[in-house]
């Protein structure tokens, strides 16, 4: 069993789970809204990403107030990161708004972050992908999120490229996409998943020694 009192739970999850066996385990107990639509892309397909959702709201704005400081309550997710947190920032599907560069995941890979996901853009993709710091985005570009959106809220449940996020949450993300395990089913979920890759590396071994899938499928259930 894997669960929270384990120290060493999320190398666990990103050592030996994967998203699509995660997704499959989800689907099983009647979770089938949790994984990102097929837009959510990782900057480096290499790299996993495993950790606790830290959640932003943005909304969309259209100027800075004198004054303001556009930036507050996102400095103040940043600055509050633990390690093995990811920041989930939603940003809406204005297509205006990028939360994340360079500088953010400096600064959150300093503070032991395990990545971010946001379902807005990102930019400084070269320098984020020179850090080997996982980012999860919804399309790339150069613009600044001043005047364009600003978190309003922070660790509150968000949508995320519409799935529902809430705090504290366990994130998953890999080359096939990324997934979301609510509190409520995360110890059965990483348990099952765990018995079907052992599984699956059964069927793995038999069908390369030849045998027929539809035989292995009767003896294992697994495809």
């Amino acid at each position: 069993m894997i669960n929270r009192d384990n120290p060493d739970m999320l190398n666990i999850v990103r050592d030996n789970l994967y998203v699509a066996v995660l997704s499959d385990v989800l689907d099983e107990l009647g979770y089938r809204r949790q994984a990102m639509p097929p837009r959510i892309r990782p900057l480096d397909d290499a790299l996993v990403m495993a950790g606790f959702a830290r959640t932003g709201l943005y909304r969309d704005v259209y100027q800075v107030a004198e004054g303001e400081n556009p930036y507050e309550l996102e400095i103040a997710l940043i600055d509050d990161l633990r390690p093995g947190e990811i920041p989930v920032l939603a940003c809406g599907a204005s297509g205006r708004i990028a939360p994340w560069g360079e500088l953010l995941s400096t600064a959150a890979r300093a503070r032991g972050a395990s990545g971010c996901l946001t379902d807005g853009l990102v930019r400084d993709v070269k320098a984020i992908r020179a850090m080997h710091f996982p980012v999860f985005h919804a399309g790339i570009a150069p613009l600044d999120s001043k005047g364009r959106g600003k978190v309003v809220e922070i660790d509150v449940p968000v949508e995320c490229a519409g799935v529902y996020v809430e705090p504290g949450a366990l994130v998953v993300g890999d080359a096939d996409g990324v997934i979301v395990i609510p509190r409520a089913v995360e110890n059965e979920v990483l348990s099952r998943a765990l018995s079907k890759v052992s599984g699956e590396n059964d069927t793995r071994s038999e069908l390369e020694r030849g045998a027929k899938l539809a035989d292995v499928f009767a003896r294992h259930g697994i495809l």
